[in-house]
């Protein structure tokens, strides 16, 4: 009874039909019988992909399907507005690119409002095109430069929706400075992690500038921590439109003022005595920072050297470690503020 069903001309037909209408999933889509018992045909047609019944395939292929349904209606096509909610649920990251991409290119000449909590959606249509909703305020994003604009769009890994939905704040460089920070936040907050009170702490790579863009759209606090690399003045330079006459209240520069030399050579290359490293070396000393990496060095250049080529790594024993750890000025004045 099945196998005459499917080979019936007019469901023959209308697989066909279906499959050539199909554009956001590669697998087949055909029109079935599922005959559980003898008197059951009257419930038994079912959808299958690849013959598995659409009620067994993963929610996220039921949700691109229905969503692919949905858009080819008559009615979606003449729609001038299509609303889409949280396109994200149930897709994995390529499979979301994908219905993204697919969305953008066939529905362009639309209006899409899409609602999401997902970065990657929000970077990937264009942060230009944002809308915050926030107790009865909208904010919009339209002030971004189109190199940021573009650079988010093709660089759609940062977490940029996490910066926008947040309290506060805290940019970071890297890995390392990211768990550094969080425990320096648990020794002022009796254990307490920065997410736990509605505070971000981000690394974003070299692209403070471009979050700070951000920033003064949704004029959030934002403070950043970033190394002096021996260098104040382009420090100052990078930073002119955020420090001294250009101070904006809810933007703040936490770098260290201090800049400290030495003679340490890493090859041919002089050591950077001013990143994180270097800075927590000196606020600790040579004896604790042993203990908490299970190291013996005698001599300072020689962590130095391991901290410089295991900066994860101790940035996660510093974090999981029950010492009393001195934090740098320049890292506490961004977690007080």
């Amino acid at each position: 009874m099945r196998d005459t069903f499917i080979n019936d001309p007019s469901i023959e037909a209308i697989n066909n039909k279906i499959n050539q209408d199909a554009s956001l999933t590669d697998k087949k889509i055909a029109l079935s019988v599922e005959l559980v018992t003898k008197n059951a045909w009257e419930n038994s047609l079912v959808t299958q992909l690849d013959e598995i019944p659409f009620h067994y395939v993963g929610k996220g292929e039921q949700c691109v399907v229905k969503t692919e349904l949905a858009l080819a209606k008559r009615t979606s096509q003449n729609a001038s507005i299509i609303l889409l909610e949280e396109p994200e649920n149930h897709l994995s990251h390529t499979r979301l690119n994908q219905l993204i991409k697919c969305i953008s290119e066939q529905y362009a000449e639309k209006q899409i409002l899409i609602s999401t909590y997902s970065s990657f959606v929000a970077n990937k249509l264009g942060l230009g095109k944002v809308m915050l909703l926030d107790n009865l305020r909208i904010t919009k994003f339209s002030e971004l430069s189109e190199n940021t604009y573009n650079f988010f769009k093709k660089v759609a890994g940062y977490d940029t929706l996490r910066m926008i939905l947040c309290k506060k704040a805290i940019l970071c460089e890297g890995d390392s400075d990211e768990l550094v920070i969080q425990k320096a936040y648990m020794q002022l907050n009796d254990g307490r992690l920065p997410i736990e009170d509605g505070i971000e702490v981000i690394s974003v790579g070299v692209s403070f500038l471009r979050f700070l863009e951000i920033a003064d759209c949704i004029q959030t606090k934002i403070a950043v921590v970033t190394d002096n690399d021996g260098d104040l003045a382009a420090i100052n330079k990078k930073y002119e439109n955020y420090i001294g006459a250009n101070q904006k209240d809810y933007i703040k520069i936490c770098v260290d003022d201090v800049v400290d030399t030495g003679t340490l050579k890493i090859g041919k290359s002089d050591y950077n005595y001013n990143t994180l490293e270097p800075k927590l070396l000196k606020a600790n000393g040579l004896d604790k920072l042993n203990r908490i990496f299970g190291t013996d060095y005698t001599d300072e250049d020689d962590l130095r050297k391991f901290m410089k080529h295991n900066k994860t790594e101790c940035g996660l024993k510093i974090f999981e470690s029950s010492e009393q750890i001195e934090i740098p000025e320049y890292i506490l004045e961004a977690i007080k503020w």
